[in-house]
C-alpha cells in the first residue's frame, strides 16, 4: 500500500492540526496585493511559510518567481499556483473590501481566493507535511508559485529552460477544479490582422481610403469562421473571437490609415499555429481587400517581470490532453478515493493554464487540482470554501506517495 492506515490518520491529524494556520495563511496572502504580475511581495510571505516549515531549499528564480524544494529523489514533482491576480477593476463593485476580503458561510470573499492564492496554502503545507509522515520517498518536490496571469506558459518555461533548468516529470496545476481531478483545456493563439488604408482630410474623405471600412469584410469572415471550426470530443469546438480593434488616424477629423484587429483563438489539439493562420489568411484572401494592405502576424510577450526579467515569447499556447488511463490521472483519483473517503471525477478547464507550457509545449504529464470553481475567477465574487482549501492539503501531501506506487 502506498500509505499506511496509520500514515493516513497521522496526516489527517496534522492538517487538521494545521487548519486555523493554513486559513490564516491564505488570508495573508490574499491581503498583499499582487496585479500586473507583481509578486514579490506576496512571494516575500510565501517564502517566510515555507522556510518555517524548513523546506531544504526556498529562493527565487532569474524571472522573480518564489521556489520552494524539499528533498533530492531522482523524480521530480512541481506544484504550480500562480501568485498573480488580475486587477479588482471598478472599485465600487466589490461590496467588501478586495484584499482584506470577508468570510461568510465557510467561504472567503477575496481577489485571489479563487484563482489562484487558492492553492498556494495547500501546497506548502502539504509538502511539508508528506516530509513528516515519510511521503516523499525518491522525491524532489518543487513549490513553483509564480507570474502568469497576462502569459500563461512563460514561467514554466523559464524553470525548464532557464532557472532551475528542470524538467519534471510530474507537475500537479492548482488552478479551481473543484476538488476535482482536471486533464486538460484548450489552447489559444492571440494573432492580429492590420489593414492599411489612406489618411485624408475628413472633409475631402474621397481622396482617402477607410481603413475601417476596407476591414469590415474581414470582421464578418472572421465572425462567421466562428461557426465552422472543428470540434474535439473531450474539450469542445474551436472558438474564434475579434477582441479588439485599434485605429490610427491623424485625428478625429481625418480618414483613418490602418486598423488592427486583435483575435483570440481557442485551438483544440487538433489544431496548430500553422492551421490558425491559415483558416485566418483564407478570410483575408475571400474578403476582396488588396493583399498588399493586409498582414497577419502573431503578437509577442515580452513584458518585464517584476524584477526586470524579459522572455519574448510567442502568444501561442497549445492545447493539451492528458488520457485518463495516464498514472498520473489514476494516482490522483486514488489519492481523492483514499483522502476523502470518494473517488473524484475527471474534467478540463474552459480557461488557460500553465498546462499549456508543461505539458502543451514540453510534454510534461499534468493534471489540476485544487479548491474553487473557476466561474468566479476575475470577477467581483472571487471566492474559495475555506473546507476545500484545508482538505485539498490532504490531496497535495499524499500524491507523490500514491503515484510512486503506480509507477
Amino acid at each position: 500500500m502506498s500509505i499506511t492506515p496509520d500514515q493516513r490518520k497521522a496526516l489527517q491529524h496534522d492538517v487538521e492540526a494545521n487548519r486555523n494556520a493554513i486559513i490564516r495563511f491564505l488570508r495573508e496572502i490574499c491581503a498583499i496585493p499582487s496585479m500586473d504580475s507583481q509578486i514579490r511581495a506576496v512571494g516575500e510571505r510565501v517564502a517566510e511559510e515555507m522556510q518555517r516549515l524548513g523546506f531544504d531549499e526556498v529562493r527565487w528564480d532569474v524571472q522573480g518567481n518564489i521556489l520552494g524544494r524539499i528533498g533530492n529523489g531522482a523524480r521530480v514533482i512541481v506544484f504550480d499556483s500562480h501568485l498573480d491576480t488580475v486587477g479588482i477593476g471598478d472599485r465600487s463593485q466589490w461590496a467588501w473590501d478586495p484584499f482584506e476580503g470577508k468570510v461568510e458561510n465557510g467561504v472567503l470573499f477575496a481577489r485571489g481566493a479563487c484563482d489562484e492564492k487558492n492553492s498556494t496554502p495547500g501546497m506548502v503545507y502539504g509538502l511539508a507535511l508528506a516530509r513528516d509522515h515519510g511521503l516523499l520517498e525518491g522525491w524532489t518536490a518543487y513549490y513553483f508559485g509564480n507570474i502568469e496571469e497576462w502569459c500563461d506558459g512563460i514561467a514554466p518555461r523559464v524553470f525548464v529552460e532557464h532557472d532551475p533548468k528542470v524538467r519534471p516529470d510530474f507537475v500537479v496545476i492548482g488552478e479551481p477544479t473543484r476538488m476535482q481531478v482536471y486533464r486538460g483545456h484548450k489552447g489559444r493563439v492571440e494573432l492580429q490582422v492590420t489593414v492599411k488604408g489612406r489618411s485624408a482630410h475628413a472633409a475631402s474623405n474621397w481622396l482617402g481610403d477607410n481603413a475601417i471600412y476596407k476591414a469590415l469584410p474581414i470582421i464578418a469572415g472572421l465572425r462567421d469562421l466562428d461557426a465552422t471550426l472543428r470540434v474535439d470530443p473531450f474539450l469542445g469546438k474551436g472558438t474564434l473571437t475579434v477582441s479588439d480593434m485599434k485605429v490610427s488616424t491623424a485625428s478625429i477629423n481625418a480618414v483613418p490609415d490602418q486598423v488592427t484587429l486583435f483575435i483570440d483563438r481557442r485551438l483544440i489539439p487538433a489544431d496548430s499555429i500553422a492551421s490558425a493562420m491559415a483558416e485566418v489568411q483564407s478570410v483575408i484572401e475571400r474578403s476582396g481587400v488588396n493583399i498588399a494592405d493586409v498582414s497577419l502576424s502573431v503578437l509577442k510577450y515580452a513584458e518585464p517581470s517584476w524584477n526586470g526579467f524579459v522572455l519574448e515569447v510567442d502568444k501561442y499556447y497549445p492545447a493539451w490532453v492528458l488520457e485518463e488511463s495516464h498514472p498520473l490521472v489514476q494516482a490522483a483519483l486514488d489519492t481523492t478515493e483514499l483522502v476523502f473517503g470518494r473517488r473524484a471525477t475527471t474534467g478540463k478547464w474552459d480557461f488557460s493554464t500553465n498546462g499549456t507550457y508543461w505539458a502543451g509545449i514540453a510534454g510534461v504529464p499534468s493534471i489540476g487540482f485544487g479548491p474553487g470553481d473557476e466561474r468566479y475567477a476575475h470577477s467581483v465574487l472571487d471566492q474559495v470554501p475555506l473546507e476545500d482549501v484545508v482538505q485539498s492539503t490532504l490531496f497535495y501531501a499524499a500524491l507523490p506517495a500514491v503515484l510512486r506506487a503506480r509507477l
